[in-house]
């Protein structure tokens, strides 16, 4: 029997594992007259705006020099984020509260990512099966830094197999997941998300 393991999914998260930089409004533009921003979680949607304005937040804030931006990239980064839909101000709760959170880092991953396409096994995974899979990637893992590159033995195919079949996957359905893993950014995201909660 062949267990096939995935390389843990959290390199989707680099994107969000650093909150951006706050934004201030240019001072000499008087803040639009708008609701003021929403208290509370931020909803998916707002997170999918989110993680839209943070692709271009980050390639500004990224040229910023000696730390401070100009008034320019400030406007660059401003215009990002309203053009997201989201005001400036609800932008920076948003990004502070994801700095703080793993879980809402991994929902505004999941958010920012592609869906997998249709009839791909990345878009047949269904949230339980994101848990399972991730549950036993947790087990596997060790077992699997354990034996440093080598082949497992007998017994430790049989405590991976157990692992998995715990979790409530069966093998195939795991090396499934397993090998969509690589290829599908937002299979990968899903299951960060999972690892998190998990970590809860």
């Amino acid at each position: 029997m062949r267990i096939a393991t995935a390389a843990a999914p959290t390199a989707i998260l680099a994107l969000f594992m650093t909150a951006a930089p706050a934004l201030a409004q240019d001072a000499a533009t008087p803040p639009p007259a708008a609701a003021p921003a929403p208290a509370g979680d931020p909803t998916d949607a707002e997170l999918a705006q989110f993680a839209a304005a943070m692709t271009t937040v980050q390639g500004v804030a990224a040229s910023v020099q000696n730390g401070a931006p100009t008034a320019e990239q400030q406007a660059e980064m401003a215009a990002a984020v309203q053009n997201s839909g989201l005001a400036v101000e609800r932008f920076n709760a948003i990004s502070a509260a994801v700095s703080g959170d793993p879980v809402l880092q991994a929902r505004a991953a999941v958010a920012g990512t592609t869906p997998s396409a249709p009839g791909s096994v990345g878009a047949s995974v269904t949230d339980a099966e994101a848990g399972q899979f991730a549950a036993a990637m947790g087990e596997i893992s060790g077992l699997a830094r354990a034996l440093n590159g080598a082949q497992p033995s007998a017994e430790q195919q049989a405590q991976m197999a157990s692992a998995i079949t715990d979790a409530g996957l069966d093998i195939e359905r795991f090396n499934a997941i397993s090998a969509a893993t690589g290829q599908d950014a937002h299979l990968q995201a899903r299951i960060a998300l999972a690892q998190a909660r998990l970590a809860e």
